[in-house]
């Protein structure tokens, strides 16, 4: 399967639009800063890595048509662009930390013309797009090394082709083991509220020939305790300083579950989805949802009483303790993190 989750083309950022999945695979053309920062916000683009470029090409969409006297009247319009792109989603360290990268490229630039920081701020988009392609083509290569032929695989919400540009994070470890001819099984938990699982994972698995089951949330530790899981794999969207994990609710749970089990539980992620900003994982900022994903997603009538509470987290932490090890696109961290994190980031 050969397909780009986000991309510049003809003259627009272009996104599989993830919210028609798996019933229609169709792209969105988007020309404006308004109809990207809702594609975000909607999920139509998700993905802590996917993020990082359609913030990177928001930027750019933002500010393509300005017409600034000078730098400072153009960095005024550049700041108000990334701070209306902060505000689509909190917790992806991605999106931000490509806001900062685009904002910084313009500062470098500062002494040329107006017209030579867009250029830049256009390269720089291409650039952040092509570096998540390459990491995760690397997550891949590091952590195959963890898997062995015939391994059954655990893995929750969608850390694949669709949430990064073009092959994965959690799943890339699994496509790269496949493409090494290792046997594998993948079971793939739905993922409430939203189904990412259960829609994203399933499609892009299937379409790639990996063996996949699909389970609700609550079967893991069934499945578990029947011995039918060897490793779990899953992604992140934030990593703290001392290795603390936020990634999709439910990521806690299969956590505790695989240390009960005495089962291996990874996180994949880029390095740019670390933030040694924060200290530990109750820092993280955790966006809630609407209630509407709980209570009446994806069926034609509401599946529980319209006044209803609900509470509906989009991440949960899980504790450094409880993970195994890091695969990165700079390689495998050990444990203790607190010290390995920060010698491979700044290695």
């Amino acid at each position: 399967m050969n397909i780009r989750t986000i991309e510049w083309k003809n003259n627009a950022v272009r996104i599989i639009d993830q919210t028609r999945l798996p019933a229609e695979f169709v792209y969105l053309a988007i020309k404006d800063l308004k109809s990207l920062w809702l594609a975000i916000k909607k999920l139509k683009v998700r993905g802590a890595p996917a993020l990082g470029a359609a913030a990177a090409w928001g930027v750019y969409l933002g500010v393509k048509n300005i017409r600034a006297r000078n730098f400072s009247h153009f960095k005024r319009r550049l700041d108000k662009v990334i701070s209306y792109l902060s505000s689509a989603r909190p917790t992806a360290i991605n999106l931000f930390w490509a806001l900062e990268r685009m904002r910084a490229v313009a500062e470098c630039y500062s002494k040329e013309s107006i017209q030579e920081i867009k250029k830049a701020l256009f390269k720089e988009a291409q650039t952040i797009a092509e570096e998540d392609r390459a990491a995760c083509r690397r997550i891949g290569c590091f952590g195959s090394r963890l898997i062995n032929d015939g391994e059954n695989i655990l893995t929750i919400c969608n850390a694949g082709i669709l949430a990064t540009i073009d092959y994965g994070t959690a799943l890339a470890v699994i496509y790269r083991a496949k493409e090494e001819g290792k046997r594998l099984k993948v079971y793939a938990c739905e993922t409430r509220p939203l189904l990412q699982g259960a829609r994203l994972t399933t499609w892009e698995l299937k379409r790639k020939g990996i063996d996949v089951t699909l389970i609700t949330d609550g079967m893991a530790a069934a499945l578990m305790y029947a011995g039918k899981v060897d490793k779990v794999i899953v992604g992140a969207d934030r990593i703290a300083a001392n290795g603390d994990t936020a990634n999709k609710i439910g990521t806690y749970n299969l956590a505790i579950l695989s240390r009960y089990h005495k089962i291996p539980f990874y996180v994949a992620a880029p390095v740019s989805t670390f933030d040694l900003r924060i200290k530990r994982g109750k820092e993280i900022r955790i966006e809630q949802r609407p209630a509407e994903e709980v209570t009446r997603l994806f069926f034609k009538k509401p599946i529980a009483n319209g006044n209803i509470k609900v509470f509906n987290p989009a991440f949960d932490i899980t504790p450094a303790a409880l993970i195994s090890n890091f695969i990165t696109d700079r390689g495998i961290i050990n444990k203790p993190y607190s010290r390995n994190i920060l010698k491979t980031l700044r290695g």
